[in-house]
């Protein structure tokens, strides 16, 4: 018994001191107050990282605001500059397109002037010539006497509306009498497939000035007459009856 009791002490001796013995962990021993000043000394070091980071971050971004601020202004003047760019071209613009029109308008009016004048140098010409004409025939005896000279018939604005215009000439000699007579008009119109003849002035309208004549040397009419809406007027006849009778006319197609 007493064997059996020291071998079981020898084995647990074994397991306590051998090579089975279980490891020790050698800890140096700091006392509490130093572990409190290592973390407190931690957590300074650390507030003073994150204080200068904040400071370091607030710095950058002040700095890049001011930058934004500036390049703001910048862009802001610069678009002030181009809004008056723009304002000086559309001025510019706005005055070129009515200089161009002030000058399509003067060379329309000049144009319209050039026309005129044309067509009043054409119309001198034409009455330069009829005198010339008119004092030929007054030397002339086989042109003695009363003759229409001109007939012209224009159309209006109106539809079926006409304007007319005739000269007479009484040159029967230098000592001629004052030739008396009435004007007559005789209208070829084409109506629904037919021709139509009208006759101007109608009865009512016989004892009217317009058509009563009183030439000493030459007289121009002019007046107007309407044909029916529809019609085509084909030619114009214009006689002067002295005392019932024709003693001169002219026709004139259309």
């Amino acid at each position: 018994m007493a064997t059996g009791g020291a071998s079981l002490k020898l084995k647990r001796l074994r397991q306590r001191f051998g090579i089975n013995a279980p490891k020790l962990a050698v800890r140096t021993h700091f006392p509490w107050y130093l572990r409190a000043l290592a973390v407190v000394s931690m957590l300074a070091i650390m507030l003073a990282l994150a204080a200068w980071i904040f400071e370091a971050g607030r710095r950058t971004a002040s700095f890049q605001g001011s930058e934004l601020v500036s390049e703001n202004q910048e862009l802001q003047e610069r678009i002030a500059e181009l809004t008056s760019e723009l304002h000086a071209l559309r001025d510019h613009k706005w005055s070129g397109e009515s200089s161009l029109q002030i000058e399509r308008a003067t060379q329309q009016q000049l144009s319209a002037q050039i026309k005129a004048l044309e067509e009043k140098n054409t119309a001198l010409m034409q009455e330069l010539a009829f005198f010339e004409g008119l004092i030929s025939s007054s030397q002339s005896p086989d042109k003695a006497g009363l003759r229409i000279e001109r007939l012209r018939v224009d159309p209006q604005a109106s539809p079926g509306q006409y304007m007319f215009s005739i000269l007479l000439v009484n040159s029967a000699g230098q000592t001629s009498t004052e030739a008396r007579g009435t004007l007559e008009l005789l209208l070829t119109v084409r109506q629904e497939g037919k021709n139509v003849i009208i006759r101007l002035p109608s009865k009512a309208a016989q004892e009217s000035s317009e058509y009563r004549l009183e030439i000493k040397h030459y007289q121009r009419i002019e007046g107007f007459f309407s044909v029916p809406v529809g019609a085509t007027l084909k030619t114009v006849e214009a006689r002067v009856l002295q005392d019932g009778q024709l003693r001169a006319r002219q026709m004139l197609t259309l």
